[in-house]
């Protein structure tokens, strides 16, 4: 099993939505994954947006793909790179460190993220 950003086993992001590269509801990553979809974030209204203007609308449902589009509060497997852009633009939407995987930190600090360390509860 993979690591987490604070090395710890990996946890679970989302299976409801069912998240993750490999759509198993972690944020795994593997060869095949070009995007590295490692951060599991809690989307915001604003980081849909931001995404979406990125050229990767996250909100309208796509059923040929089983998707249903997210909501805010959605647990969601994104981009390191795109949660980094985020970051810079304003609008990085709080992260699940313990279902975070370790490769993110090849794109974000640490320190980043535990600031936008998502609250339980």
């Amino acid at each position: 099993m993979a690591g987490n950003v604070l090395g710890g086993e990996l946890q679970t992001c989302s299976t409801d939505p069912m998240t993750g590269f490999t759509r198993n509801g972690c944020c795994e990553t593997d060869a095949e994954d070009a995007g590295v979809h490692t951060v599991c974030a809690m989307v915001t209204e604003e980081f849909l947006r931001f995404s979406a203007q990125r050229g990767n609308d996250l909100s309208t449902p796509r059923p040929e793909y089983g998707f249903a589009g997210l909501r805010p509060g959605d647990r969601w497997c994104v981009c390191a790179s795109r949660w980094a852009e985020a970051l810079e633009a304003g609008v990085a939407p709080p992260v699940v460190l313990e279902a975070t995987h370790v490769r993110t930190l090849d794109w974000v600090d640490l320190d980043d993220l535990r600031r936008h360390a998502a609250t339980s509860g």
